[in-house]
């Protein structure tokens, strides 16, 4: 493979640009006026340009050669916002939440994938303590599966599975075992 002309840009580097086009494009947006329509038009069909170069790209990539892609976030995005990821949304919510896991676990809580159902990521979130510290966990989950699947029109929790509160009637009327030396009650 030949050299590539000049360094790439990190994480950081990469989520401080698309902050700033985030910021500039929202600006954009309030702007009253034709020019400010006009660029946003241009930033709309330049985006539709990159995605059939995107489109055309993968097309001639063999079947294996999707792993790699998939797992650079920003190749991923991309993939995701021009509707070419070749992993479903279940599997891609699913590994967004194993990658937020670790980070969940340092604060004592932990999220799981139950289901998508009508766009819907179902999750059931647990937290130790009182369940007020939910609140940035949930905010956390929404964000990293919005991200790895923009398509999904929400994320919901569900209630953790808790053990039965009650004591079974039978166990009331068993008799504790005793032992030879003790003799029968």
């Amino acid at each position: 493979m030949a050299d590539r002309a000049g360094p790439r840009l990190d994480a950081a580097a990469v989520a401080e640009r698309l902050d700033a086009l985030e910021d500039l494009l929202a600006h954009l947006e309030q702007v009253p006026g034709a020019t400010a329509g006009k660029a946003l038009d241009a930033v709309a069909l330049l985006t539709e340009l990159y995605g059939e170069a995107l489109a055309r790209i993968v097309d001639h990539l063999p079947p294996d050669a999707a792993g790699p892609l998939v797992e650079d976030d920003l190749v991923g995005h991309l993939l995701v916002l021009h509707d070419l990821h070749p992993l479903p949304v279940a599997e891609r919510a699913a590994r967004a939440l194993a990658r937020l896991r670790p980070a969940l676990q340092e604060r004592g809580a932990d999220a799981d994938l139950v289901a998508i159902e009508n766009g819907v990521a179902r999750v059931r979130l647990q937290a130790r303590g009182c369940g007020s510290g939910l609140a940035p966990i949930q905010e956390a989950v929404e964000a990293a599966l919005t991200a790895a699947a923009p398509e999904l029109s929400g994320v919901e929790p569900v209630q953790p599975e808790r053990p039965p509160a009650f004591v079974p009637a039978e166990s009331l009327f068993r008799r504790p075992a005793t032992t030879a030396a003790e003799g029968p009650a």
